[in-house]
């Protein structure tokens, strides 16, 4: 016979996707399950020491969520991480069901577990929160930014590219009450992502940085990635907060929805100048600073940073010693000196917009020039077409010496000017053999070609 309680358990279960619950053994209740909110779940996290998701790095105190990929499942390493310390395990596994130890929350599903609690972590923040995406340079953008606000205030920032549907979570998690800004980067490659990261983070200030030709096969087109980056603005205009909006940019003008709060700004104020013929200097009003940075695409990234300072009321001169004390990293737009050549180490990623920058700021340097590129991914049917314009690009250029490396630039390379390799590994062993000095190198390919392991 099926009791009215039981009906009831049974409807809460299948309707309510933020209710949990959790094995209490001295409370037998529902054959041994107490049901949890994520209130209860979020106490259980505030009493913690933090949260981790690797077993094998669990602190003592640690709450440990056991996700699931496509070639690991988190749940088989519950007991290891419990036996390490964790104070709690948040799992989504059945077989969980009978255990009887109240350090274990069993849950629907972890990653959303994950999501919700960050969501609602956010909810108990009164911060400004500046949610920051782009087709290209939105971790430059992010770090410049962070570095201009926190001379004068305590920011938080996305570390690295903690960007996805699981490091934007985290990051909200790891806001604590003295952060006075926080920023957070979001990245996506399908239509939906921005959104769902918008509902995590719930920025209240908002900023695009560049439409471009990234993740065209998961996007379906250019079209599709306007539709799926402009739902930040969507977003923000829809929960009454302010657009981050450079009026010099017709496409992102093109996507703000009516009626928003607009805060606006030039890129064009900014005079390009090169000073010793590598970094980036910029002229603003009447004075130039030098930076440490590669490339006047560059230059709209600055001029954000700049603008989101002055919103905030950072001093002018705080703003511009910022800019110009930044140094990226992580084969971001390095500039690098190897055996007596000048490297320029783009590599972290890679698409046709960023490449036709990166390949055009090159070529404005001048000397004797050496272009190394790798193959582009997640360009779908729009792979061969967008290799071979890149190819008709770099044609127009005076390079000393151009090298390919994949096997989609390999596969349309009959006929074309350059020297062609399947892999990386194999052109290290021709750059070596060719012993380069006082050149200027370039390398740029998507992260998955690794072109900077070259130089090893």
């Amino acid at each position: 016979m099926v009791t009215p309680l039981k009906k009831l358990v049974k409807r809460l279960r299948e309707d309510i996707n933020n209710i949990f619950y959790i094995e209490f053994e001295p409370l037998q209740l529902c054959r041994g399950f107490l049901f949890m909110g994520i209130q209860e779940i979020y106490n259980r996290w505030k009493s913690s020491e933090g949260i981790t998701l690797d077993s094998r790095q669990v602190q003592h105190g640690q709450m440990f969520f056991a996700l699931k990929g496509e070639n690991f499942d988190g749940n088989k390493f519950t007991e290891a991480a419990l036996d390490m310390g964790a104070a709690f395990a948040i799992v989504d596994d059945t077989s969980f069901k009978d255990y009887h130890d109240h350090r274990i929350i069993w849950v629907s599903n972890v990653l959303q577990c994950l999501q919700d609690l960050a969501s609602y972590h956010r909810d108990q923040l009164h911060i400004p929160v500046i949610g920051i995406t782009g087709s290209n340079g939105k971790t430059t953008t992010k770090e410049l930014t962070r570095d201009v606000l926190a001379m004068k205030y305590k920011v938080l920032a996305t570390k690295g590219n903690l960007n996805n549907h699981i490091g934007v979570p985290m990051t909200v998690l790891s806001v604590t009450q003295d952060i006075e800004l926080a920023i957070i980067e979001m990245g996506a490659n399908h239509q939906g992502e921005i959104d769902l990261l918008c509902q995590i983070a719930k920025p209240n200030y908002g900023m695009i940085s560049n439409i471009g030709k990234a993740h065209l096969d998961g996007f379906g087109g250019v079209e599709g990635i306007k539709k799926g980056k402009s739902e930040m603005y969507r977003f923000v205009a829809a929960t009454g907060g302010h657009i981050f909006i450079n009026l010099d940019d017709d496409i992102l003008k093109s996507l703000l929805p009516v009626d928003a709060n607009l805060i606006t700004y030039h890129a064009s104020t900014l005079n390009i100048q090169f000073q010793n013929q590598d970094s980036l200097a910029y002229q603003y009003l009447d004075d130039i600073y030098q930076t440490h940075l590669y490339g006047n695409y560059n230059l709209p990234n600055i001029a954000f940073a700049i603008a989101c300072g002055q919103y905030f009321g950072v001093e002018a001169a705080d703003i511009h010693a910022a800019i110009s004390r930044y140094k990226p990293d992580n084969n971001r737009s390095q500039i690098l000196e190897y055996n007596g050549n000048k490297i320029i180490l783009d590599a972290y990623n890679a698409n046709p917009s960023s490449m036709k920058a990166s390949i055009e700021s090159f070529a404005n340097l001048g000397g004797d020039q050496i272009l190394i590129i790798g193959d582009m991914f997640e360009l779908g049917e729009y792979s061969q077409a967008e290799h071979s314009r890149l190819m008709d690009l770099i044609s127009q250029f005076a390079f000393e010496e151009v090298i390919y490396i994949g096997s989609i630039f390999n596969s349309l390379s009959e006929g074309k000017k350059g020297i062609f390799f399947e892999d990386t590994d194999a052109a290290k062993v021709y750059f070596k053999s060719r012993a380069y000095s006082n050149k200027n190198i370039m390398l740029k390919g998507s992260r998955g070609m690794a072109v900077e392991k070259i130089l090893d």
